[in-house]
């Protein structure tokens, strides 16, 4: 009986242990794809003035594809081409119609793990609204659900 039970809480110190792991920034892979500042206008901001004109943002894009580079065989085939996802990441910002920057950064993460086999993906939206600053941005990181 006691043997029994010290096995149990051995495999919840286990379990306990692996559940540390993957709800910190624990990822089974390390290898990134990154985008720095990519040019895209959408209408955004707060004020009717910011939302008259589609408005300059620049977006960088850091993302950790679900397979390791060392697995793809030096085939594009075997990873996310970051054009299609430079692409898509215009064509989804250019049809958005967003208050905030942070709403938009979040969006389009969720919009990318859910189009592109990533685990991790972290996205820097800037905009250039102030005269003495020179950018205001949002950074998000999100995390693809468990399979």
């Amino acid at each position: 009986m006691q043997a029994a039970a010290a096995s149990e809480r051995s495999v919840a110190r286990d379990d306990t242990a692996l559940m540390f792991r993957m709800s910190s920034d624990w990822r089974p892979s390390s290898d990134e794809i990154h985008i720095e500042q990519l040019e895209v206008s959408s209408v955004i901001g707060v004020s009717e003035h910011e939302r008259k004109t589609p408005q300059r943002l620049t977006i960088s894009i850091s993302f950790w594809p679900r397979q390791q580079t060392s697995d793809m065989a030096d085939k594009i085939g075997q990873t996310i081409n970051y054009a299609i996802v430079a692409e898509e990441t215009q064509r989804f910002v250019s049809d958005q119609s967003i208050n905030l920057i942070e709403t938009l950064a979040d969006r389009l993460a969720a919009h990318l793990l859910k189009n592109f086999p990533i685990q991790k993906i972290t996205v820097e939206i800037r905009k250039f609204p102030l005269e003495h600053a020179k950018y205001v941005s949002a950074v998000v990181t999100r995390h693809a659900a468990a399979d």
